[in-house]
């Protein structure tokens, strides 16, 4: 039990000092080990869920003590959300999460692509400019919910794709995935209660999930700081390379 603890402090720490500085990562590379280690699909997204629902609250309060929030696109954002994530869960618990993976992968070398095409050009960022992001939030919280891990590189990626200011783009996804978080996981809890997902070997992994709260947890306050201080144009390199790198990993599971 320590050394999965410990284990699993490690990742969350590292997961969430990147998903918390850059706007995505601590749901794949969460969900990405426990899958590693034998855990089903919906268990995975379950127990990453329910650790994002303590590291999305401190990622907020950093976030928001470093001004990294716009706040009318979080509510939009956090509303759509909600709705999309709701959906997927009980959407996961029904049939194979798998079968849209792909096109979680496309989404993600697209938006990489875009990303780093910004970045070279070294284009300025301007106001995000859509009239109601809550489209977005639906589909982020989806993909998020399906897949475990998905909030981050598909807002985050859109927001920045659009020319949003990526420390806007970054806290304000943060401090939505809260919200998400805590929607996703009320879901599980009545998918469970109502006998429409039964699990089997979740408590086996509780000291894991604990592991990824306390790491999460510890890492959230630097995240916030350090998107705050980064240069703008280096930022988007970063969440460039991160996108395409994770697009290109995943499509080599998939398909190799």
């Amino acid at each position: 039990m320590d050394s999965d603890f410990m284990l699993f402090a490690a990742v969350g720490f590292a997961a969430q000092l990147v998903d918390g500085a850059l706007g995505m990562a601590y749901g794949v590379v969460s969900t990405t080990t426990l899958l590693a280690m034998g855990v089903s699909p919906a268990n995975a997204s379950a127990s990453v869920h329910a650790a994002k629902v303590f590291t999305g609250a401190a990622s907020a309060v950093s976030h928001a003590l470093h001004k990294n929030i716009n706040w009318r696109l979080l509510a939009l954002l956090a509303a759509g959300g909600v709705i999309g994530g709701v959906v997927g869960t009980y959407l996961l618990t029904s049939i194979d999460g798998d079968t849209i993976k792909p096109y979680v992968v496309g989404w993600l070398g697209l938006m990489g692509l875009v990303i780093l095409y910004r970045a070279w050009k070294g284009v300025r960022p301007k106001p995000f400019s859509w009239k109601s992001p809550m489209p977005l939030g639906v589909l982020g919280g989806f993909f998020d919910a399906v897949g475990g891990g998905g909030w981050g590189p598909v807002v985050t990626s859109t927001l920045l794709g659009s020319g949003a200011d990526p420390r806007k783009a970054i806290g304000t996804t943060n401090a939505a995935e809260f919200f998400v978080a805590t929607a996703v996981s009320a879901a599980f809890l009545s998918a469970l209660l109502t006998g429409h997902w039964e699990t089997e070997g979740l408590r086996d992994h509780m000291w894991s999930v604990l592991g990824l709260i306390a790491g999460g947890v510890v890492a959230a306050p630097f995240a916030g700081w350090m998107t705050k201080v980064l240069p703008i144009r280096a930022l988007t390199w970063f969440v460039g390379v991160l996108v395409t790198s994770l697009a290109v990993w995943q499509a080599v599971v998939l398909f190799l």
